[in-house]
């Protein structure tokens, strides 16, 4: 029997027009490696008008003449959208997407393993209209497991042809192309494309009428998947699979800031070597330091993120790919839900210990609206990287390297301490936000268990490829501009003639250094520490130098521990503990507040973050400041 379960329409010989095709179906169907196997290099990502959704178009030739543009919708179990992405799907499928036109043939995406969802998905597609052809996808696994499926008879119920396909190695690609081509030249619509939501009646009707399709025309493997069953029984334990998971979590952590560190060090003496040579080879003044300190810095900050996103993205494709990141997400819901986050929020926050970038990137595998919020919401609160040199710098000059009971470094316990209190308080922000102001919102936890099976490689790089270049050219769109702004603050008005103080004293950032002042006064900040903070919004190491700035350290004595001792002189205690405070909680990276920017779509999300997390830095700063006075470290 041919793959095609039902045989086309004749083709014309006449010349044929271009055509749109959409592919739909559930998540972890294989849809996104059908796409690819179809589209190959020939695809090209932006996103949807208006929405953060990526939209992924490519084009197929076929043999007859004829291109098709094939769009890959994203996943969904139904056109009852509760998701953006779901909501994209939906409207997509019934021509409501402004400035597209509506699809011509719908390919509706199934894994051959596991049609129990996916029927009542394929039902509600029929009643759209549209010309469907069904694309039973891993079909090889199906039939390894013995599962038997009556194509002809499942065609005939559902009322399309049918095309068994393995995407990982193009099988019936050339059926599949055949059998669109065939739905395209028959043209029209097979119903009055008057598709409305269903009540609660009609989706119970629909789950019946889903099922009974199922026990028609498809029967249970002669040779159950025991090895899925076997590995299932380990990594879902209760108490091994949760010991393996965190295994594996703290493998990728790891290689987020070891396998990365080499490029990430390498691209940094790349930008600062051309930094300097464009320093040597042009005179002092602005043209300079816009070039070197603007330009060649701002592009520099942007880039060095990218080998620690392409290593996360490579370990969640590879997890996601073999099916591990449903079960993975399956056992953290439990914890996570209990301060009101999604079980997928795990692993976003945990990358945002390297940096809140890619952590707040990684929350698109979360479907929910409001739990990827909640997610990019608290993702900053976790203690990035960039504010090691900070915390560094603070405790080697206020606190004693001494030992505790006998074993536990002190410095090592303040820094842990750091840590910890922004997990605490990621955590709380959490638990807070679901209770008082999304109280009833969170969503039972509902996800398919696919069938395990091997990355491809090809699909792995080509995905890794395509996340590269969406964080070039989105987060740096933004980011660089914020950097040039950062620096015309810093460098404008100059000194004036005769000036002993730094240049930053005179300008823009140095005048609102002063005014801010009198408002942080209360938490023991001085107009020095001000000042340092406005250059350390690009980010948040940049406060060590710009302090050093301020404190007019030579180039000489500009060594850390310099640095430190200086700050002793002119900081109490109870000051340095309370910078250290601020440094927990303030949004201090104007990289992350562009990329949130760009996740939601909206100016507003980035201004809550401002303002909630600015609030709880003050906050912090007041208590820390006041309570080290009152003991006597002021």
């Amino acid at each position: 029997m041919s793959d095609a379960a039902l045989s086309g329409a004749s083709l014309a010989s006449a010349p044929l027009a271009n055509a749109r095709v959409a592919l739909v179906g559930n998540p972890n169907s294989g849809k996104t490696a059908l796409f690819n196997a179809l589209t190959g290099s020939r695809q090209k990502v932006a996103n949807y008008a208006g929405v953060t959704v990526e939209r992924k178009e490519g084009q197929v030739a076929t043999p007859h003449g004829r291109s098709l543009s094939v769009i890959d919708l994203p996943g969904t179990y139904s056109l009852r959208a509760r998701s953006p992405d779901e909501v994209v799907t939906r409207d997509a499928v019934l021509g409501r997407l402004a400035g597209e036109t509506p699809p011509d043939v719908l390919v509706c995406v199934a894994d051959a393993t596991n049609l129990r969802l996916v029927l009542r998905l394929i039902l509600e597609l029929k009643a759209v209209g549209r010309p469907m052809v069904l694309a039973l996808n891993m079909y090889d696994i199906a039939q390894r497991q013995g599962l038997r499926i009556d194509l002809d008879g499942l065609a005939r119920e559902i009322g399309c042809p049918i095309v068994t396909t393995v995407a990982t190695r193009k099988r019936g690609i050339e059926d599949l192309v055949a059998q669109v081509e065939a739905l395209i030249e028959a043209g029209g619509l097979n119903g009055d494309n008057t598709w409305r939501e269903p009540d609660a009646g009609q989706i119970r009707d629909a789950h019946r009428e889903a099922q009974r399709i199922l026990k028609a025309h498809v029967r249970a493997p002669e040779r159950p998947d025991t090895f899925t069953g076997k590995v299932d029984g380990v990594l879902l334990h209760p108490v091994a699979g949760l010991a393996i998971l965190l295994t594996l979590l703290f493998v990728m952590f790891q290689a987020v800031f070891t396998w990365s560190k080499a490029a990430g060090d390498l691209m940094t003496e790349g930008f600062t070597a051309v930094g300097v040579f464009v320093a040597a080879h042009l005179p002092p003044g602005m043209l300079t330091s816009f070039l070197t300190d603007g330009v060649i810095s701002g592009v520099g900050s942007v880039i060095v993120f990218l080998p620690q996103i392409l290593v996360l993205f490579f370990f969640i494709i590879l997890l996601e790919d073999f099916g591990y990141m449903a079960r993975a997400a399956f056992l953290m819901d439990r914890i996570m839900g209990g301060a009101g986050l999604h079980g997928r929020a795990f692993i976003p926050l945990l990358s945002s210990f390297a940096c809140a970038i890619p952590g707040i990137m990684a929350t698109r595998v979360i479907d929910n609206k409001r739990d990827r919020l909640t997610t990019i919401m608290v993702a900053p609160l976790m203690t990035c990287s960039a504010r090691i040199p900070v915390y560094t710098l603070i405790i080697s000059a206020f606190i004693p390297n001494r030992s505790v009971l006998g074993v536990l470094n002190l410095p090592g316990l303040v820094m842990f301490g750091l840590y910890a209190a922004g997990i605490l308080s990621a955590l709380g922000v959490s638990f807070i936000t679901r209770r008082l102001f999304w109280r009833g919102a969170v969503e039972p936890f509902l996800m398919e268990l696919p069938a395990y099976k091997l990355p491809d490689p090809v699909n792995v790089l080509r995905s890794l490829y395509i996340r590269g270049k969406i964080f070039i050219t989105r987060a740096g769109t933004i980011i660089f501009p914020m950097m040039i702004l950062v620096w015309f603050l810093s460098s404008f008005p100059g000194a004036p003639a005769g000036a002993t103080d730094p240049a930053i004293n005179y300008s823009f950032a140095g005048q609102i250094g002063h005014f801010l002042a009198p408002a942080l006064a209360p938490i023991g900040f001085n107009w020095q520490m001000t000042v340092a903070l406005i250059p350390g919004f690009a980010a948040r190491e940049v406060a060590v130098a710009a302090l050093g700035t301020v404190y007019a350290i030579g180039n000489a004595d500009a060594s850390p521990g310099a640095l430190a001792t200086t700050l002793q002189h002119h900081w109490s205690i109870a000051t340095g503990l309370a910078f250290l405070a601020w440094y927990v909680f303030a949004p201090q990276c104007a990289s992350t507040i562009g990329v949130v920017k760009r996740e939601t779509n909206s100016w507003l999300w980035p201004a809550v973050m401002l303002v909630y997390m600015t609030g709880l830095a003050y906050l912090a700063a007041l208590i820390v400041y006041q309570v080290a006075k009152a003991s006597g470290l002021g």
